[in-house]
């Protein structure tokens, strides 16, 4: 298993630091303001493998600990986090790792006292696209055309992260581009710290 930390930038100096973080345990999407974004997760080494929710419980927990570790070293020390919130109604087998991952993600950087901001997977939909429901390839698009300085090379988890951060920003005033009324409806739905300086 190999897990490797995001190439930082220094893009965007002078603007507030926001990350946008899409957890999974197998492609946490993460994006920066500074100008970077990258997938993190546990990855098979062989086709036989067992996926990380198969592997004895000794081994899972390790995994799922070098996968958090990964994550929140990534982070930095932004303003902001805006982290997705977990999908209730998503089915299948590995709710119980993933509630685990979420909640220790949050916790960590709760306590290194990161603000954070929380938005549905319908709200980060929204704010890109304009539509709450638009599937995975239309936040892709729209996240290419309107964030075109993030390279996710197609990988939804990547343009989420990307949809996060920049919502971050514009919620503190700070937008990376100019966004229809119809997309920051989600900024008013959505869950934000109590944060001096916000303009929301």
């Amino acid at each position: 298993m190999t897990i490797t930390a995001p190439a930082r930038t220094q893009s965007g100096l002078g603007h507030p630091v926001v990350v946008g973080i899409d957890p999974s345990l197998t492609g946490t999407g993460i994006a920066s303001s500074n100008g970077w974004c990258e997938v993190v997760g546990y990855k098979r080494a062989r086709a036989k493998d067992p996926g990380i929710t198969q592997l004895p419980h000794p081994e899972r927990l390790a995994a799922m600990r070098h996968i958090l570790d990964t994550v929140f070293y990534s982070l930095g020390a932004p303003q902001l986090v805006v982290m997705e919130l977990p999908a209730h109604s998503r089915s299948g087998g590995g709710a119980h790792e993933r509630g685990w991952f979420w909640w220790q993600l949050y916790s960590q950087i709760h306590n290194h006292q990161i603000p954070i901001g929380l938005l549905t997977p319908n709200q980060r939909a929204l704010y890109a696209t304009g539509k709450g429901t638009a599937a995975k390839g239309a936040v892709i698009d729209a996240v290419t055309r309107r964030w075109p300085d993030w390279t996710t090379e197609g990988n939804d988890n990547a343009a989420d992260a990307v949809a996060l951060m920049a919502a971050g920003r514009d919620w503190l005033g700070a937008p990376i581009t100019d966004m229809p009324k119809t997309h920051r409806a989600a900024l008013d739905k959505a869950t934000w710290p109590t944060l001096p300086g916000a303009t929301r």
